[in-house]
This record gives structure tokens, sequence and C-alpha cells, in this order.
């Protein structure tokens, strides 16, 4: 019977252990990536895609003045 027993807790040891090893996180990599662009080179990007008409005169009016205020601060 105390063999049984000591079995019985070497075997719930060993599943253990092994769930325990799958919550490894499976080599997943994060990369994070910030970058901070002047207010003038925003600029030049949103004139850019204007220019190449991948926005209107709306889109860009509205999108220049966002970014005007967001520097304001």
């Amino acid at each position: 019977m105390k063999r049984h027993v000591t079995w019985c807790c070497v075997i719930a040891c060993c599943i253990g252990c092994v769930q325990f090893i799958g919550c490894g996180g499976g080599g997943a990599e994060i990369k994070q990536t910030t970058t901070h662009a002047s207010l003038g080179q925003e600029l030049q990007d949103l004139d850019a895609a204007y220019q190449k008409k991948i926005i209107t005169e709306k889109e860009y009016k509205n999108a220049k003045e966002k970014l005007l205020k967001k520097y304001a601060k």
C-alpha cells in the first residue's frame, strides 16, 4: 500500500512538472518599435500622401490641423 502511494505521488509530481514546463511560452518573441517623427517630417509625409492623391484635400487639411494641435501642446 505504501509503495502504491509513493508511485502515485511520483506520477502526480511528474504530471505537475510537465504542465508547469508547458506554460513556458513556446518561444514567442515580442518586439515593440516606437518612432518619434518630428512635426516637419510628419507634415512632409502628409503632404506627400496628398500630392500622390492617396488622401483627399479634406483629409489632408484635417490631418494637418490635428498634427499642428498635437505639437502645440
